[in-house]
């Protein structure tokens, strides 16, 4: 089994894939640059899932996957929440009273900052990953410089840990998506689509009601522009049910008859922590 990923190895994606599946059915794991990459890897077969960050607690969803899925034909098949921790690394032998340089991805340097305050006569440098800062790091081999990753970036690159769990605020989770070829199994309580309206007063309270009127409870719901349509908007919806359940049926099949556009994207079993 192949999963993509995006980012370095040792990055959270890779950590939570690891996570996911266990230690006793760790995957191979193909890293890939960009979130569009890890779409086209399983999309064109060169790898049987993907892993993807599709929400975080503090900073909100990561819009970007969500849009992507209107280039694709794939589905969502799980999901996974990992709480972010991040950890000063650097190389064995280091100090912190040393250091002069840490690298981490902005986010990363912007989640520690009341830590990295503490730090006198440092410079803050913000690179793409933090996992690829924790690579640089161990690179460089300088008792001087440090990264701001997580545990799986430690592990990856041989580095210590100078100080754990040095984020702003502890309760910071993101989810991430598995994403497929094909859909999951018929279980699953969790389903995904993506839908616009008409153009008539009423029309997004019409659409959610088909989920009121059959007692199906809404999870989230999220609007996004419409390229090449100013003003235009696509919803995407999470609502509890399986496809395969009788009213949950029923209902994306009166949905079809008020929206101009709809898309499945998966029943799937939520993730329980």
């Amino acid at each position: 089994m192949i999963v993509s990923f995006q980012g370095e190895k040792g990055a959270f994606s890779h950590l939570a894939a690891v996570n996911y599946w266990g230690n006793n059915n760790e995957p191979e794991l193909l890293p890939k640059k960009e979130f569009k990459d890890v779409f086209d890897s399983v999309s064109k077969g060169f790898a049987d899932y993907g892993i993807l960050p599709i929400e975080n607690s503090l900073t909100g969803s990561i819009h970007q996957n969500m849009d992507l899925f209107l280039d694709y034909n794939l589905y969502i098949v799980g999901e996974y929440i990992l709480r972010i921790e991040h950890h000063l690394l650097a190389n064995k032998n280091t100090e912190t009273g040393s250091i002069k340089k840490v690298l981490s991805h902005p986010q990363g340097l912007l989640q520690c900052s009341e830590y990295l305050d503490t730090l006198k006569n440092t410079e803050l440098s913000a690179v793409y990953d933090t996992a690829g800062a924790a690579k640089i790091v161990k690179e460089k081999n300088d008792f001087s410089y440090a990264a701001i990753a997580g545990i799986q970036a430690a592990r990856e690159y041989g580095l210590k840990i100078l100080e754990k769990n040095i984020e702003n605020n502890h309760n910071n989770f993101t989810k991430f998506i598995i994403i497929s070829r094909e859909p999951a199994e018929k279980e699953g309580g969790k389903s995904s689509i993506i839908f616009s309206t008409k153009n008539v007063p009423g029309a997004l309270f019409k659409c959610l009601a088909v989920f009121s009127l059959r007692d199906i409870n809404l999870l989230k719901i999220e609007s996004r522009p419409i390229i090449g349509k100013p003003w235009s908007y696509l919803f995407y919806l999470d609502f509890e049910g399986n496809i395969n359940d009788d009213k949950c049926r029923k209902a994306l099949n009166h949905l079809e008859e008020l929206t101009e556009f709809i898309k499945f994207l998966g029943s799937y079993k939520p993730y329980k922590q």
